[in-house]
């Protein structure tokens, strides 16, 4: 491959770690062409984009972005590798984990770029299973705080929103 070539590959996948936030290194090698093609368009139905590179030149992207937490993923970059780039943090975790419910050792999980913290390991599994979005963490809290007000609102309706129920359902919860 021409040193040409290799800049623009590098600029590539360095512009797409800058794009899109979460991405896991997986291993995908032995798959066959059936079962790579498969994986291939469970990935495209969930929105996950799925490419093969060359270690060196994923390091290389890795090192251009500037961001010292990807160089904990450097050590994973053996072998051959496989990189999930995905919007949701958790989109790719799942899948990996529903290929290894069915039996299947691959895609083997190396490591995860996710919500700007690095995870090494298989073992990281899943901990990138269980992390919400940042929508959905919003989305809880909301609901966190909307329970009380939805509590006293029910009480009133309750008590017929007179103010002799009011002091009837304020004594209650004392």
């Amino acid at each position: 491959m021409k040193k040409e070539l290799k800049n623009q590959v590098i600029e590539a996948i360095s512009a797409q770690i800058k794009e899109c936030p979460n991405f896991y290194i997986t291993d995908i090698a032995g798959l066959n062409a059936e079962e790579t093609s498969k994986l291939r368009r469970d990935c495209f139905n969930e929105g996950i984009k799925l490419s093969v590179v060359k270690n060196t030149l994923f390091a290389k992207a890795i090192e251009k972005t500037g961001i010292e937490e990807l160089n904990n993923l450097l050590p994973v970059l053996e072998g051959n590798s496989a990189i999930m780039f995905a919007e949701g943090p958790a989109v790719p975790a799942k899948l990996i984990k529903k290929y290894n419910k069915a039996g299947s050792e691959k895609p083997l999980l190396k490591g995860a770029y996710v919500q700007e913290c690095a995870f090494v390991g298989a073992d990281k599994l899943d901990e990138l299973v269980a992390i919400k979005s940042k929508e959905d963490l919003i989305g809880d809290i909301i609901m966190l705080l909307q329970s009380p007000a939805r509590n006293v609102i029910s009480a009133l309706e309750n008590a017929g929103g007179t103010i002799a129920g009011l002091v009837k359902t304020l004594s209650e919860k004392e």
